[in-house]
C-alpha cells in the first residue's frame, strides 16, 4: 500500500505540482489550501508524512504544527518562504521534523520525503 502524503499549500500552482510529484514518485497524495483545512484532513486522512506551507489562510503552519503534535506524531515537512534562522528554530521546536526554504530543488523534496518515510 502506497504512503500517504498531506500537501497543505495555499498556492494552488505549488500545491499541483507538488501532488504530481509525489503521485509520480507513487506516493498517494492529499491536498488543501489553508490551515483549518489542514488538521480536518489530517484527522480524518490519517496521513504517513504532511508537507507543510507556513503562510496559510485561517491558521499558519506554525499553529497547526504546534496542534497536529498533540494529537498525533505524523512526520512533518515544513517548505516556505520564510528563510530567516528564527522561522526556522521555531518550525523545529513546534515539532516540524524537518525545514526547507522555497526556492527548493523537487529532487531534495523528494529525497527528504523518502528518508522522513523510511523512518
Amino acid at each position: 500500500m502506497a504512503d500517504k502524503i498531506l500537501v497543505v499549500e495555499d498556492e494552488l500552482s505549488l500545491q499541483e505540482t507538488l501532488a504530481y510529484n509525489l503521485k509520480k514518485q507513487g506516493y498517494e497524495v492529499e491536498t488543501v489550501g489553508d490551515g483549518l483545512a489542514a488538521l480536518d484532513k489530517a484527522r480524518q486522512a490519517h496521513p504517513d508524512l504532511i508537507v507543510l506551507d507556513l503562510m496559510l489562510p485561517g491558521m499558519d503552519g506554525f499553529e497547526v504544527c504546534r496542534i497536529l503534535r498533540q494529537e498525533m506524531t505524523t512526520p512533518v515537512l515544513m517548505l516556505t518562504a520564510r528563510d530567516d534562522e528564527i522561522d526556522r528554530v521555531v518550525g523545529l521546536e513546534v515539532g516540524a521534523d524537518d525545514y526547507m526554504t522555497k526556492p527548493f530543488s523537487m529532487r531534495e523534496l523528494m529525497a527528504r520525503v523518502k528518508a522522513m518515510l523510511r523512518r
